[in-house]
């Protein structure tokens, strides 16, 4: 099974992991690995022995390099019943993940699956969807900002909408929201509809493996660099 599970979603180092004095280089790689594999389906089940097998090392120090992931906080790690073992993301990216064992599922309805108060699950399209209803899970400021940058569209609009210009809305809503949950936050007053659109096909064009990272750290050098 984990010869299987390789995943072509981008991965996210973010700053408070990055610049941790209390890891490794490779455990903050291994931490970047486990956010790719967390995008599919919201948290990682790959095992010590494919961690191993990928970075030519031995399934216990990955075992331990994933014990101190686990102390520092950074990721929350479940085993169910049939000894799969669930990886989840924490608050690392400023925004805590939903870790609910399987048995307290029937407890939770609705959009209650995927969020706790207003801590916002990890994923594009759940984000989308908060925005578009309006809900009040999404900050008032990060919506009013959006607002105007005329990123909201009614849902008329954006049932008629080409694939290609809607995954451009929702990735670049996306970054913003990386933003928005950053020490940058503040920098984004400024932003410009048409600078961000520019900015977001000038990234596309370079086909970056990383392109959220790059994406964002380009609307954050362009917004700096003229402040």
């Amino acid at each position: 099974m984990d010869e299987n599970i390789k995943s072509s979603y981008y991965s996210i180092l973010p700053a408070v992991v990055r610049y941790d004095k209390d890891l490794t280089d490779k455990a903050k790689l291994l931490y970047s690995e486990i956010t790719c594999l967390c995008n599919k389906e919201g948290y990682c089940f790959a095992t010590n022995n494919y961690f191993a097998n990928l970075y030519n090392c031995t399934p216990r120090a990955i075992q331990f390099t994933i014990s101190k992931l686990q102390e520092k906080g950074y990721i929350k790690i479940i085993v169910e019943n049939n000894y799969q073992r669930k990886i989840y993301l924490t608050d690392a990216l400023g925004y805590e993940k939903i870790f609910t064992p399987p048995h307290e599922n029937n407890f939770i309805g609705g959009y209650e699956k995927n969020f706790t108060h207003n801590n916002i699950k990890y994923n594009i399209d759940d984000l989308f969807i908060l925005i578009i209803n309006n809900s009040n899970k999404i900050s008032n400021e990060f919506y009013s900002n959006l607002k105007r940058l005329e990123f909201i569209y009614p849902k008329k609009i954006i049932n008629t909408m080409e694939q290609a210009n809607l995954i451009k809305l929702k990735e670049i809503i996306y970054t913003l929201f990386l933003i928005y949950n950053s020490n940058f936050k503040s920098i984004m007053c400024k932003f410009d509809r048409e600078i961000l659109v520019n900015l977001y096909l000038t990234c596309k064009d370079h086909n970056t493996d990383d392109f959220f990272n790059y994406y964002r750290q380009s609307i954050i050098n362009k917004y700096i660099d003229t402040s």
